[in-house]
């Protein structure tokens, strides 16, 4: 009889249907874990993993890029946000700065950052490089290297870096939690400025990116 299967249908139905609505949902899970955030308490933390995650800004090397989650980094700490009296040198001669390779970059020491942390007095040396400063963007781009005591146990043992841009007046802010490790702490095949001794900071910068584990 005709009727008799219409039951038989209209099961057959709502079984098409429930698989249609799980491939679904397993579907959008997937995409969901696929683009997870990625970890980082800070804007600087998130910015820095992402860029670190994508095959074309990252200077992982494809084994670790294929399992990095994120970097590990420092708990963000405002005693690591200092303002820092800005002393410009304009009378200095450029140099040849020692990188991890051959390559010797032209810099010049652009001024002197003084502050005060955690009740002791400090001065760091802040760079001008002579031929980036030509590029589009990069007018006022200045680079402020630095040593610490983290060195070698919690922290990349070549020291990190912070970027700066020239400031207005006579004072700049230095955030040590914006702290990056230079690209050979990740893949060999980059040439990297070998931080000046003179910019080694007797005290524990417990601030930024902490030394990388490599998968």
């Amino acid at each position: 009889m005709p009727h008799s299967t219409t039951p038989f249908k209209k099961l057959k139905f709502i079984i098409k249907k429930s698989i249609l609505q799980v491939l679904f949902l397993a579907t959008i899970f997937s995409c969901a874990q696929e683009k997870k955030p990625l970890l980082g308490d800070t804007e600087f933390q998130r910015t820095i993993n992402a860029e670190y995650k994508d095959a074309t800004t990252s200077p992982l090397k494809d084994k670790d890029r294929k399992h990095f989650e994120g970097l590990d980094f420092f708990k963000f700490d405002s005693v690591y946000v200092v303002k820092a009296q800005f002393k410009r040198t304009p009378n200095e001669k450029s140099f040849k700065m020692k990188t991890t390779t051959a390559r010797l970059p032209e810099y010049v020491k652009y001024g002197e950052l003084a502050f005060n942390l955690k009740g002791k007095s400090f001065t760091l040396n802040i760079y001008q490089n002579q031929g980036l400063k030509e590029k589009e963007g990069y007018e006022d781009y200045l680079f402020l290297p630095f040593l610490d005591e983290t060195n070698g146990f919690e922290s990349y043992g070549g020291g990190r870096y912070i970027d700066a841009r020239i400031p207005k007046g006579d004072t700049m802010v230095i955030d040590f939690n914006s702290a990056y490790n230079p690209y050979c702490a990740y893949n060999d095949r980059y040439s990297c400025p070998i931080v000046p001794r003179k910019n080694y900071l007797k005290t524990r910068i417990e601030a930024g990116v902490k030394a990388f584990s490599k998968y």
